[in-house]
């Protein structure tokens, strides 16, 4: 029987989870002194690489002086909280990553809360302690108080700490050991995290807690053996989360290391291994002994918070950019998306439209900008939260949120938020002039304010949040402040017309860009919409004139990314997503048709 561990690396985002894992698995020596290594090899995905964030959470195995540790690394965006929960139920310890600059932020807390009422006792890493400007005194101290609010067990609060600088490899027990390796992070894992319940001479317990899919073998589920032993052509029961059982083979079981996925013949109690052969397996699904099934319970998946509605482009320009643009290739696209991505849900609700729902404006907007890159047009709607009903009365997701900013634009900061129903929780100041205010808020007051905020706070403010609760519906509140430039003509934008146009307010497209009747090409300074004409062109006379020789001088567009252009947008606006192009347009293109629609 082998020894093995399993710990999942928990944190908030870009706290260094992933170089960890790196650093890790370089130093178990899994990899040949031959073979090339990319950085952060476990954020596999391009979108992954560009961010710098972790997307979907991933699992990896090591073997240390004869024990196998499983590690799994989790993301720390709390539109992925989904994902956290299930993978902390496989596991027997967390390494609770904390930057030894910023502390504990709130997806810390929302990580933590799941860990200990699973009954987890953290491995605390204070990481980045090389940073100018790292107190780990004072982020052990926060970690503690931390468990102490979300009511930790004494054993619980008893957590070894580990002081690591992950980028450049080293951990120490003492700050005042010598910065080496990461021996002593591989020690406290071996002595600090159990060695996995369950016996392999036990009936046969498994559960899925993440998916895969392959081309060639179907649907994949990761799973974590709890008790007895599952070897490869074995007849075992499916169990469902409602109830239904399947009876099937196991076509393929595969096992984990290093980066790479082999085959295997048998797995016992306690490993965590990948297996094929059912169609129908989901997560939380058991795989049991049909001779003596005793199904786990079925996990619980949190609601989606936020929709918004996908739809086939139908613009003057749709057909010419992409390469898959039929209502049909887009269903097909969702269906593969929603077999391994089970915190969305996908609804058609007529011809060539579906409303995603998912955790948050990231999730759906990672959804999108892949699409984008797999050649596919499409349009998207401003994103709504969903509303529930209880007993009559409607409520809403509420988020808590932390704010990071310089001193001098804490007030303004206060204020806009104070107009989106948000209450200031706490004010704190955190050093070399920053405050960090907390607040709670509900989440539809966040859609539209991202922008804001970065204006306010110079570029210098940081903002996180994550889901707190559902409570009462707050009522309305004031949105978007300024109208939109619309054009009235279709054609190619000059920039004679642009500058004449700059006084008007913001523009999002530079000359040369193609521009059509209904399409939006800036932001205008006052509350209302203007229909502007971008294609104008100076008129030729052979009359020498005194002004004729002035220089156009622009200014620079406002640059769009999908983000930004979805918080942007108002409700009878939608995006035009394309691989090569974002436009934002009028759901009614005429101009006759939209202002009969806004009377009504």
């Amino acid at each position: 029987m082998q020894s093995i561990r399993n710990i999942a690396v928990i944190a908030h985002v870009d706290h260094g989870k992933t170089t960890l894992v790196d650093g890790l698995l370089r130093q178990s020596g899994i990899f040949s002194s031959h073979e090339q290594v990319s950085e952060r090899v476990m954020d596999s995905n391009d979108l992954e690489k560009e961010r710098g964030i972790t997307i979907l959470s991933k699992n990896t195995a090591i073997n240390y002086q004869g024990t196998k540790i499983n590690i799994i690394d989790t993301p720390g965006h709390a539109d992925f909280g989904g994902e956290v929960e299930r993978v902390l139920k496989m596991v027997d310890g967390v390494l609770l990553l904390v930057d030894a600059q910023e502390g504990v932020m709130p997806q810390t807390k929302f990580v933590v809360k799941k860990a200990l009422s699973f009954g987890i006792r953290p491995i605390v890493v204070v990481n980045k302690i090389d940073k100018p400007a790292a107190e780990p005194d004072r982020v052990v101290d926060e970690v503690f108080d931390l468990f102490v609010a979300m009511g930790a067990s004494d054993e619980q609060l008893e957590f070894p700490i580990v002081y690591a600088a992950a980028r450049d490899g080293y951990a120490m027990k003492n700050l005042e050991d010598e910065k080496k390796d990461l021996k002593p992070l591989f020690e406290t894992i071996l002595e600090s995290v159990p060695c996995p319940s369950g016996n392999s001479e036990n009936a046969l317990q498994m559960q899925v807690f993440t998916l895969d899919y392959d081309n060639y073998v179907g649907k994949i589920g990761i799973a974590r053996v709890f008790n007895g032993i599952i070897k490869k052509g074995d007849t075992v029961l499916l169990a469902k989360g409602d109830g239904e059982k399947e009876v099937g083979r196991i076509t393929k079981l595969i096992g984990f290391l290093g980066l790479a996925r082999t085959e295997i013949e048998s797995a016992q109690a306690g490993d965590i291994v990948a297996i094929a052969g059912f169609n129908a397996i989901d997560v939380g699904d058991s795989i049991v002994d049909p001779e003596n099934p005793m199904p786990l319970d079925p996990m619980h998946l949190e609601e989606p918070t936020m929709s918004v509605y996908f739809a086939v482009n139908d613009s003057p320009f749709a057909g010419q950019e992409g390469k898959h643009v039929t209502a049909n290739k887009l269903k097909d696209r969702f269906t593969k998306e929603m077999q391994v991505n089970i915190a969305m849900k996908c609804d058609e609700i007529g011809e060539g439209k579906f409303k995603i729902s998912g955790r948050g404006e990231l999730q759906i907007t990672i959804l999108a900008e892949n699409l984008r890159r797999e050649g596919f047009e499409f349009s998207i709607s401003r994103p709504e939260v969903i509303i529930k009903e209880d007993g009559g009365k409607k409520l809403e997701p509420f988020e808590h949120l932390v704010i990071d900013t310089p001193q001098d634009y804490s007030g303004a900061v206060i204020e806009k938020l104070g107009k989106r129903k948000a209450e200031l929780k706490a004010m704190n100041p955190m050093g070399d002039g920053y405050t960090r205010l907390e607040f709670e808020i509900p989440a539809r007051s966040l859609i539209g304010y991202r922008g804001e905020f970065l204006t306010d706070t110079k570029g210098e403010g940081v903002m996180n949040h994550s889901f707190l609760e559902f409570r009462e519906y707050s009522g309305s509140f004031e949105g978007r402040s300024n109208g939109a430039l619309v054009s009235m003509e279709n054609g190619e934008a000059s920039g004679f017309a642009l500058f004449n146009l700059q006084d008007r307010g913001v523009l999002f497209i530079c000359p040369q860009t193609k521009v059509y009747v209904g399409m939006i090409v800036g932001e205008h300074s006052r509350e209302n919409d203007l229909d502007v004409n971008p294609i104008k062109t100076k008129n030729l006379t052979n009359m020498r004139s005194s002004g004729a020789e002035e220089a156009i001088k622009l200014t620079p567009p406002r640059a769009l990314s999908l983000e930004r252009a979805l918080e942007w947008i108002m409700d009878d606006e939608i995006l035009e997503v394309t691989p090569q192009n974002l436009r934002i347009r009028k759901k009614f293109l005429d101009p006759t048709q939209r202002r009969r629609n806004a009377r009504k």
